[in-house]
């Protein structure tokens, strides 16, 4: 045996989890096979025979070749009616309407209608043509039925027509069930595809900005310490700490696109705030910084959103209210972390958060998705102020 050749046999292994995978593929349409066998073998058995499908009122005839080539006309095509509906359902009829003519009224009768459920449910084109074609060729049928036999009423016939009718009305629904059942899914995969681009994009914000805002800010403020080269090298340091910070923030955010990128960087938790809070202040900016509490043994992604919350507030406070007072307050429960993040007025108005409101409202969502609360407004004394409930314990 070839080692190489194992895991392809394995794969093919129909285990208890695939069942329900098999079936949402194959569904009604795997039926078809062992229900032909089954009618075939069926039909052999004498006390069966002539306890068909009985239209026309024909004469019971004994078995011979013929019941044999009806029988085998009218079973054997179910195997294949998936794949050529139309081909199945005219060789299924041309063995009925051999097997009514003849008065064998076999048990295989019944394979007329499944072939018609079949052809409502698989044929893509032209349905209306097919449906029209068939039913042409039952008149004739009926005809020469009438002579041929006992001469039952037009009734008769065309109330078996309507139970034909309603084989392939069952086998067009499930059709369109299908078709709906796969827009759906596809409906689905976009809207996935669109709210992960957009968390994305929330990610990219977050990252880009925060730290672009500050090296943007220590930039502006290294143009007027030409005088004092102690301070300048400070500012400068403090530029390029914030970049190298942005490349890992950058490089942890490939790694959760690609985990094969690498796994140098950790991703943001609550535990790094206070290097956040000295690169703003390094910006510029005055922080007060404050943390309550024990982090919980599990937060799941409640300290990742809760460091986004911190980390975009500060940027809007480097951006419209640059130099003043900002306070962050951390705390930690067991079931939830609490931010705040107030920001005093820089002149006559109070900070606003300005811009296209992208960090915000993709902070509001994050944490509506944990189950918890957002607020960003103006606050007491004149401070705009940014709070957040997150529950923890949440894997999303």
């Amino acid at each position: 045996m070839i080692p190489g050749r194992r895991r392809p046999y394995s794969s093919r292994v129909i285990t208890p989890r695939r069942v329900p995978q098999l079936w949402r593929r194959f569904g009604l349409t795997a039926w078809y096979a062992p229900l032909g066998l089954l009618l075939l073998a069926a039909s052999f058995v004498p006390a069966f025979h002539t306890h068909g499908t009985q239209l026309g009122g024909v004469a019971p005839h004994s078995f011979d070749v013929l019941a044999v080539v009806a029988i085998v006309l009218q079973c054997l095509p179910l195997l294949v009616c998936r794949r050529w509906p139309v081909a199945g359902l005219a060789v299924v009829a041309a063995g009925f309407a051999l097997d009514q003519l003849r008065g064998y009224h076999s048990l295989a009768g019944t394979a007329l209608p499944l072939a018609l459920l079949s052809a409502g449910c698989h044929l893509e084109r032209h349905r209306r043509i097919t449906a029209f074609a068939f039913s042409a060729a039952y008149v004739p049928l009926a005809v020469v039925l009438s002579r041929v036999g006992s001469g039952e009423s037009a009734g008769e016939f065309v109330t078996f027509y309507l139970a034909l009718v309603l084989a392939w009305a069952l086998g067009a629904w499930l059709r369109s069930s299908r078709a709906a059942e796969a827009e759906r899914r596809r409906r689905v995969a976009e809207d996935t595809r669109a709210a992960e681009r957009a968390r994305i994009a929330r990610e990219l914000h977050d990252v880009v900005t925060h730290h672009v805002t500050a090296m943007v800010v220590q930039a502006e403020a290294a143009r007027y310490l030409t005088a004092a080269p102690e301070r300048l090298e400070t500012a400068l340091t403090a530029v390029s700490d914030t970049g190298r910070r942005a490349v890992t923030d950058l490089r942890h955010l490939l790694d959760l696109l690609d985990p094969g990128h690498g796994t140098e960087a950790g991703p943001p938790a609550v535990g790094r705030l206070l290097t956040l809070v000295e690169q703003t202040r390094r910006a510029g900016q005055p922080v007060e910084f404050t943390e309550e509490g024990t982090p919980a043994e599990s937060t799941g992604s409640a300290d990742v959103v809760a460091y986004r919350v911190v980390q975009e507030a500060l940027t809007n406070a480097l951006k419209y209210a640059r130099g003043s007072r900002t306070s962050v307050r951390v705390r930690h429960g067991e079931r939830e972390i609490l931010v705040e993040v107030g920001t005093e007025s820089s002149g006559e108005q109070p900070p606003d958060p300005g811009g296209s409101g992208r960090g915000l409202a993709g902070l509001r969502e994050r944490v509506d998705v944990l189950g918890g609360d957002f607020h960003a407004g103006s606050g007491p004394d004149d401070r705009f102020v940014v709070r957040a409930r997150i529950p923890a314990g949440s894997p999303s």
